[in-house]
Parts: structure tokens; C-alpha cells; sequence
């Protein structure tokens, strides 16, 4: 009998279809995924990708971000795959607050929604938030999508007047300045690595801040045997995978985002077989507003 797994790659094979999956996915669906990435990594490799259809394995606003660089057909397997915090932003309170305060760059991150990115100046990834906005000409940014990182860039580019809309990664800020204290207590000579998105004093009592290709990239050069890591459970199967001498803990039991996990391997059969999943469709207006703002962060990469 020909197993799940087989039947995908037989059709993904056939129809000339790619599975694109987040560092967050299950373990299953990263093994059958023919990229895992973050967001940068996974649109840079769809722009020139040749292949008739992606299959986005992760929340909505990476199929919609997925759609708007290539002109391949986007499906998302689990329509109800969705990101909390960009359910967080009001667009028409951005809209007016971008009208009352002109002299405000907006900047959102990649993994914001096609309407948030579509009123904002610049979508930059956070790997490159720093380094980005260190180097825009504007002095006053309000930052929209995550308010610890936005917290965390305005600590290292102090020359810049940087405020954050209120949102947050539900996943990352749960995790608390005591459960690193407590990791710390009984694994004292364990480097614990978290996530930029998690609170200020989290970041603060830990060894080592980052986006997700951050912490694997610093993981990767760690002589260290064993690591603590704070961010969602899903880069576990990356790091496990790249450093297979290596042994990794989750600081947080609170650190599995259910939304990311919502796609299963049946669901990614279904695509296949019986067109089930949402295929991405933007509206052209707001398609180009988006772009634009992906195309002025491409200038300063």
C-alpha cells in the first residue's frame, strides 16, 4: 500500500508543485517540505522558483507574501491558519495616525498582513530590522506588528525617535524573565537563546537575542553540546536536523503556536487530490501598495 507520503511526492513530482514550509511547521510537514525557511528566506527562493503551484505550509500572511513576489499559484492548506497579532492591528487607525503624523516612516515586518503591508513605507524581515532601519533617512518610525521587537530595534538604533504599535507575538511575550532564571538554576552553564520578539528583561536575562535564521546561524557556531532555545517549538526539527551532535530544550512549555500547527499532512494531500485549501487571491490595488513596500526593503539588503 502506497503511504501518504509517497502519494505526495509522487504528485508534488508530476503536477510540478513545491512545498513551502515555515521553521514553525510540524516535524512531519518540514520533512515532506521541498524549502523550510523563515519568511526572507522562503520569498527570495519563490521569486525564481520554476514551478507551477506552491503549497504554503504556514499562516496566512506568508502564503499572502508568497503570492505577492512570484506569479505562482499560492495555496494555503488551512484556511483558519492565522496569525493572532495580525488580527491585533487596526488599519484604519494606522491609516489615520499615518495622516495625522506625516512625518512618521511606517514599518511592518514581513510576516504582517497584505493590508498592513500595503500602508506601510517599508516590510522589513526580522533578521534585518536593525540593520534597516539604522540605515533610513527618517528620524521618527513607528514600528507595526510586533511591539518587544519594536522595543528591542529603538535599544539598538538610539539615534532614531522609534515607537511601536501595540501588538505582540502571543507565542513569544508568554514567556516570563522567571522561567529563564529558573532554566538557569538548574542548567547554570547552558547558553539559553530567545527569540527577539519575547520581552524586554527575557531578552536581557538570556544569552543571546534573534530572529529564527539568527538563532540557528549563532547555534550552528556554538561549541556547546546542549542549548536552551525560546522561540516556537517547531525550530527544534531545524536545529536537530543542522547539528545532529548537538542536544536542544525549550525554555517555555508555552512556546508551540497552535495557528503554525494547524497544517497537517492530510491537509497537504488534500490540496493535491480534491482542491481543498484557500488559493491566494490579492487585489491588485492593494497588491502593488504591498509590493512597494517589500521593493523598498530590497534596497537596503
Amino acid at each position: 500500500m502506497i503511504s501518504m507520503i509517497d502519494e505526495i511526492i509522487k504528485i508534488k513530482e508530476e503536477e510540478n508543485i513545491k512545498i513551502f514550509a515555515h521553521n514553525y511547521q510540524n516535524y512531519e510537514v518540514q520533512q515532506i517540505a521541498d524549502y523550510v525557511g523563515d519568511y526572507l528566506e522562503l520569498i527570495e527562493i519563490a521569486k525564481n522558483i520554476d514551478c507551477e503551484t506552491i503549497i504554503s505550509c504556514g499562516v496566512k500572511s506568508l502564503a499572502q507574501t508568497l503570492k505577492l513576489v512570484s506569479n505562482k499559484n499560492i495555496i494555503l492548506p488551512v484556511d483558519e491558519a492565522v496569525c493572532p497579532m495580525n488580527t491585533m492591528i487596526n488599519i484604519d487607525e494606522l491609516i489615520n495616525f499615518k495622516n495625522i503624523h506625516p512625518q512618521f516612516t511606517i514599518v511592518s515586518s514581513l510576516n504582517s498582513q497584505i493590508e498592513l503591508k500595503a500602508v506601510s513605507d517599508f516590510c522589513i524581515p526580522t533578521s534585518k530590522a536593525v540593520e534597516i532601519i539604522g540605515k533610513l533617512d527618517s528620524k521618527n518610525i513607528l514600528f507595526v506588528s510586533d511591539m518587544n521587537l519594536g522595543n528591542y530595534i529603538s535599544k539598538k538604533v538610539k539615534d532614531k525617535n522609534i515607537i511601536s504599535w501595540t501588538a505582540y507575538c502571543n507565542i513569544h511575550d508568554k514567556v516570563t524573565k522567571q522561567e529563564v532564571i529558573n532554566m538557569r538554576e538548574k542548567h547554570p552553564n547552558i547558553p539559553i537563546i530567545v527569540h527577539t520578539q519575547c520581552r524586554e528583561d527575557v531578552i536581557n536575562s538570556a544569552d543571546y537575542a534573534g530572529s529564527t535564521s539568527q538563532i540557528i546561524e549563532y547555534v550552528k557556531n556554538l561549541e556547546d553540546k546542549k542549548v536552551i532555545i525560546g522561540t516556537e517549538t517547531g525550530i527544534l526539527h531545524v536545529l536537530r536536523r543542522l547539528n545532529p551532535h548537538k542536544k536542544f530544550d525549550l525554555l517555555s512549555p508555552t512556546l508551540i503556536c497552535m495557528n503554525m500547527k494547524k497544517t497537517s499532512l492530510e491537509d497537504i494531500y488534500k490540496c493535491m487530490i480534491q482542491d481543498k485549501g484557500q488559493n491566494i487571491e490579492i487585489d491588485e490595488k492593494i497588491r502593488l501598495k504591498a509590493l512597494n513596500s517589500i521593493d523598498n526593503m530590497m534596497k537596503y539588503l
